[in-house]
């Protein structure tokens, strides 16, 4: 009768072990899932400003040059980046931002080009888009890191080697209260 207790026990504790490892892997997959969509949506974000710049290459051959060097430092991100190089890329995508908004101002007849303002329309939209994935994102490495730190999961988590992940950041622009001054 004890090795039939003893028989059940061992059971029910692999099957145990077997749904927490079925459910983290399940999380895991969804981090991974949120990770590569902000990928996927920030490549078309550098190929909608890669499209800006060229637009720039016909009123300044150097400004073009310096943002061309830029966008070569682009990486693609996907389900197994990590958030840091996640934030890397949206600040390179920042600098060649600011540095488009600059060439702009200097000539106002590039404002007024019309694949400028498609250019623009493109990744202001994908610009909304990423933003939306982050936060996906950070709500789903939550509901993982969650589940890998808290007793009885982690346990099994440490034993199939899950790892807590990273979050993305916020810019840092974005943080403080806004100016209301008028």
């Amino acid at each position: 009768m004890g090795i039939i207790i003893a028989i059940i026990v061992v059971a029910l504790l692999v099957l145990w072990v077997i749904s927490v490892q079925r459910k983290l892997v399940n999380q895991d997959e969804l981090c991974k899932n949120s990770m590569s969509t902000i990928g996927v949506q920030q490549e078309s974000r550098w190929d909608a400003l890669t499209g800006m710049v060229e637009l720039v290459k016909s009123y300044n051959e150097h400004e073009y040059n310096t943002l061309r060097d830029v966008i070569a430092q682009r990486r693609p991100i996907d389900g197994n980046s990590t958030a840091e190089e996640a934030d890397l890329q949206e600040n390179l995508m920042g600098q060649v931002a600011s540095r488009l908004n600059v060439v702009i101002e200097q000539y106002p007849d590039l404002k007024a080009n019309e694949n400028y303002s498609k250019a623009m329309d493109a990744v202001d939209k994908y610009t909304n888009m990423v933003r939306t994935s982050k936060m996906v994102y950070n709500d789903t490495a939550t509901n993982y890191n969650k589940l890998i730190r808290q007793i009885p999961d982690s346990f099994v988590a440490s034993i199939f080697g899950f790892k807590v992940r990273e979050y993305l950041k916020i810019e840092d622009q974005k943080t403080g209260m806004p100016s209301l001054k008028i």
